[in-house]
């Protein structure tokens, strides 16, 4: 006979009873090869015939289940007929379709195509959906006293098949890509899911609930599957959190709070860090910073940095989600475990004179950070521990101010000032003069300032202050009452924004908002003819050789005038000139035109009335003096000494010693460098401010090298980074290199053999490497892992614990730079370095890709690898990848340097050799899983090629459902058919 479709073959099958082997000849003979069973539906056909009656047909489901065992039709199509049924009130049927799922449900497999695959996941979402139906529908007909015991029978069997679906993380993996692939199907099963719910309570608490509950939880579960992430228990010191904090508070007070916020969830994040002992670690390390920063200066900036900035910090940080957690009561907690350091807090109490703890809850109280009553009760606690320490008011502490509380006050001042720095300065200079002058008493101006920059004002501050010395040359019309007001507040100005460049670096005054042509004066002269350190100045730049009338004019002044005259000056050119009127005193000098008494005289002129041009003066004779030879010297450096020795006559102008004050550090700070190349000293009048701090650290006669290794073994040694080593780091960095520097810490860590010593090393290098984090990650990913990773000699180096060690720096490190490196700006300390560009990489990485890099080349002295690496035949390009799909740019560095690590990598993976280089991809992988914010989208793992995910499951400790869900960009479809091939095969 003839048969003309798969219902007649069916039927006639039936008639003449064929046994399930008999049937599957036939069928095959029926139908040759070409059309599939899937494609005809065959599953779906054989259930259609055996659920007719009330109860199944034994001889169709024998064929179906024939079919199922010798796979004639896939999972997918027999899940997808079943979940066809909708007839719950035939509870034969019923029965009969959970068995059938029975066969395969805990063990689904695909290995087919990646279609295949995803029909799958579908298939499976449409299968959970049928059986919650199910479920509510027996858990609904409980209620009838007729039918009671046979529907709990039922239902029984339902919620058996839900668990034992369920219970199976890769179902459950399927599953979350099925809801990705298809949101209105997931948005049917929580509606099912409801329906169960309500029809849960007829239940009350009987083992048939509790096990409800348990499915509806692990139904839940599913789209979060990938955010849960264990916290570290069994720690309780955190060196990264600690130095992070040291870092900034030592070198970047007027940096922005955003970025150091994420730098610090970062590492919270990667390190799994507890809220509470999160927050104690950074308030440990301000009381720690507190208490190791020199005097001065230095001192200021801490305390601003620990009362005004840290709390500004931890607000932000209450913005991030913190889960079913209460910020706050983590806050109290964190400062009930800093209570019990008394040590610690004895010694910053002692330090700063005052009972720091206090100050700072009513700080944070303030902010909104700790309640009123927890405020006060970490008040008492810390009274009552203090009356057990030692008193700190003594005969010669009781009249010092504590800085913490002038700290506080400063702060509102600053506010005032601005606004009175918004007038109209023309009304009334004298007034703004009597507010100027009370800022630069004692130490008020260096208190402001760090007010200013802990709470992001100061670089308001300082255009206020370019502002005022730009108003300072309108001249016209100027009678002789107001020269000296306008002279003083072009010094006081000008003094001041020196100041503030020394102390918190020149890019707090710079404006990007200038108009085209109109830079202010300042600006100008900082930009061109100010000292700085890494900055060389040449004294014969045109910007120090001004118009010859107005020098030889100048030089007459200085050289016949008792006094400098104040009247219509235009002080702006004066000090533009008087590094040529300078150059024309010295040459005079030199030839015996000019005696020493005159030299006197005129430098008793220039530092007499504005120290500003005793500023501009030494400004130029600091760059004049490097360029003389040994014996050239002298005339220059004597002329230096006569300008920073300080006049004490009668006739100098008002605030002349509080404007020599501020005048002696900044000549100090200028000519330390040129005196330490001279060998000279020049003894600056004491101005009550520290020396400069962390300067000239470097041991002399040693070799830097020597230097690394000791101040880190040291810092390993005691677990944590202090801010004297922080210095030493940042200039061994800036002298070595990116390069020599993190290719020798590298060198430091895989020389370490003990795991406990490995992990801290990690911890500290990768807050080391926070001084120029994307720098230092380029190398490290770009040249450094590269060179270890394909040189079979070096592969020795990369064993356990060493190498899995480097393996979790350089996820961090990528981690952090990638997070970062399209939003933040470099810090001041790293635009002094060297920036690396993309050029510097094209070499190693062209950006034709169609040319083989010197990567690809020295991937490919295998020959097996670089067949598969340049094979036309493939189905996906080896090294197409998510961010391909996302368009990032290539153009970037950092992107260029991930995407051809990730090539390297999944050619480690598929290479037929193996060794510790392979072991070491494997635990960067691990890591990259461990640190992620699960299912985050545009992380490095956008750069991995599609096809690695297939090479990854192959290695035992890659092969779960989970990682293959964290690894794949699930946001594409590509990505989600690639996890889907990946997990059905597992």
């Amino acid at each position: 006979m003839k048969v003309v479709n798969l219902k007649q073959a069916i039927l006639q099958a039936w008639k003449e009873r064929w046994s399930d082997y008999q049937w599957a000849i036939n069928m095959k003979r029926f139908f040759p090869r070409g059309a599939t069973w899937d494609i005809l539906n065959l599953a779906e056909a054989l259930l259609e015939q055996a659920m007719i009656g009330p109860s199944p047909n034994p001889l169709f489901l024998s064929y179906l289940k024939y079919a199922i065992s010798s796979q004639m039709v896939s999972y997918s199509t027999v899940l997808t007929a079943i979940s066809k049924f909708d007839d719950f009130s035939r509870d034969l049927c019923v029965q009969s379709l959970l068995e059938i799922m029975d066969m395969f449900c805990d063990r689904l497999s695909c290995h087919g195509k990646a279609e295949e695959c995803i029909s799958l996941c579908r298939a499976l979402l449409s299968a959970l959906t049928w059986l919650l139906r199910c479920a509510a529908f027996y858990a609904e007909k409980v209620k009838e006293s007729l039918e009671q015991a046979a529907a709990e029978n039922q239902l029984k069997m339902c919620l058996e098949r839900l668990e034992k679906m369920l219970s199976s993380t890769k179902n459950r993996a399927l599953i979350h890509i099925a809801k990705l692939e298809e949101t209105s199907s997931w948005s049917t099963v929580e509606q099912s899911l409801i329906k169960l719910g309500e029809n849960l309570n007829n239940l009350g608490g009987s083992s048939l609930r509790s096990r409800a509950d348990n499915c509806v939880s692990l139904i839940k579960s599913i789209p979060t599957m990938l955010s849960v992430h264990s916290e570290q228990l069994n720690k309780t010191g955190f060196p990264t959190v600690h130095a992070v904090v040291l870092l900034e508070g030592t070198m970047n007070l007027t940096g922005e709070t955003q970025p150091l916020v994420e730098q610090l969830m970062m590492v919270k994040r990667m390190q799994r860090i507890p809220s509470p002992l999160f927050v104690l670690e950074i308030w440990k390390a301000c009381f720690v910073g507190l208490i190791e920063c020199p005097e001065g200066t230095e001192e200021l900036k801490w305390t601003a940095f620990t009362f005004l900035k840290m709390p500004q910090v931890l607000v932000k940080l209450k913005k991030y989600p913190q889960g079913d957690k209460d910020f706050t009561e983590d806050v109290n907690c964190a400062f009930e475990f800093l209570l019990k350091l008394t040590p610690l807090l004895d010694k910053a109490d002692q330090r700063c004179n005052c009972n720091c703890m206090s100050l700072l809850l009513q700080e944070c109280s303030k902010q909104g950070l700790l309640s009123e009553a927890n405020m006060n009760n970490l008040i008492d606690k810390r009274a009552a521990d203090k009356e057990n320490s030692p008193s700190l008011k003594s005969a010669e502490n009781a009249n010092i101010q504590p800085n913490p509380g002038l700290i506080l006050r400063a702060e509102p001042t600053v506010t005032n000032i601005l606004k009175t720095m918004d007038a109209d300065h023309s009304k009334s200079p004298e007034g703004l003069l009597g507010v100027l002058g009370h800022m630069l008493s004692g130490k008020s101006l260096d208190l402001l300032l760090a007010a200013a920059a802990a709470t992001g004002k100061l670089k308001s501050f300082a255009r206020k202050f370019v502002k005022l010395n730009e108003f300072t040359k309108q001249i016209t019309g100027e009678i002789s009452k107001s020269g000296p007001v306008r002279a003083l507040l072009f010094d006081i100005s000008f003094l001041m924004l020196c100041h503030v460049a020394q102390t918190y670096g020149s890019e707090v005054i710079l404006s990007d908002s200038n108009p085209p042509g109109e830079v202010p004066f300042f600006e100008t002269w900082m930009l061109t003819c100010m000292p700085e350190e890494g900055k060389i100045l040449n004294p014969d730049h045109p910007c120090f050789r001004p118009d010859s009338t107005k020098v030889e004019s100048l030089v007459a002044l200085l050289n016949n005038s008792s006094e400098m005259k104040l009247v219509q000056m235009k002080w702006h050119e004066v000090c533009l000139s008087i590094s040529a009127a300078i150059l024309e005193i010295l040459n005079a000098w030199e030839n015996g035109v000019l005696t020493f008494e005159s030299i006197q005289k005129i430098t008793d002129n220039i530092k007499g009335k504005v120290c500003s041009m005793a500023v501009c003066a030494v400004a130029w004779l600091v760059a004049h003096v490097r360029m003389l030879g040994l014996d050239e010297r002298e005339k220059s450096l004597q002329m230096i000494r006569q300008l920073a020795t300080p006049l004490y006559g009668e006739n100098t102008l008002q605030f002349y010693n509080e404007r020599v004050v501020i005048m002696s550090s900044i000549l100090e700070h200028m000519c330390a460098d040129v005196l330490q190349q001279t060998a000279t000293q020049i003894k600056f009048p004491s101005t009550g401010m520290d020396t400069i701090p962390y300067w000239n650290l470097l041991p002399p006669k040693k070799p830097i090298k020597e230097v690394l290794t000791s101040v880190f073994t040291k810092v390993l040694e005691k677990g944590w980074v202090d801010s004297r080593s922080i210095h030493i780091f940042d200039t061994l960095l800036h002298m070595g290199g990116v390069y020599w520097f993190c290719n020798n810490l590298v060198k430091e860590l895989l020389k370490e053999t003990r795991k406990e010593h490995t992990l801290r090393a990690v911890e500290l290098l990768y807050a080391i490497f926070c001084l120029d984090m994307q720098q230092l990650t380029l190398t490290l990913l770009g040249h450094i892992l590269p060179n270890l990773l394909t040189d079979s000699s070096k592969w020795h180096t990369l064993m356990d614990p060493p190498g899995k060690a480097l393996a979790k720096l350089s996820v961090w490190c990528a981690l952090s730079s990638y997070s970062s490196h399209n939003k933040s700006q470099a810090s001041a300390r790293q635009k002094k370095r060297h920036r690396e560009d993309i050029e510097d990489y094209i070499s190693l990485f062209p950006l034709d890709d169609t040319q083989p890099s010197k990567l690809m080349r020295l991937l490919s002295s295998n020959e097996e690898d670089s067949n598969i690496l340049s094979s036309p035949n493939r189905s996906m390009s080896s090294s197409l990848s998510a961010s391909q799909l996302h368009t990032v740019s290539m153009r970037d560095p950092l992107n260029r340097v991930l995407a051809n690590l990730f090539l390297l990598i999944s050619s480690i993976l598929g290479a037929k050799t193996a060794g510790t280089h392979t072991q070491f991809v494997q635990w960067f992988m691990e890591e990259c899983v461990e640190c992620l914010e699960q299912g985050s989208r545009g992380s490095i793992l956008q750069f991995m090629p599609f096809t690695m995910v297939s090479e990854l499951v192959k290695v035992s400790t890659m092969s779960s459902p989970k990682i293959v869900l964290a690894i794949t960009d699930l946001s594409l479809p590509l990505g989600r058919r690639v996890a889907a091939k990946a997990i059905a095969a597992l």
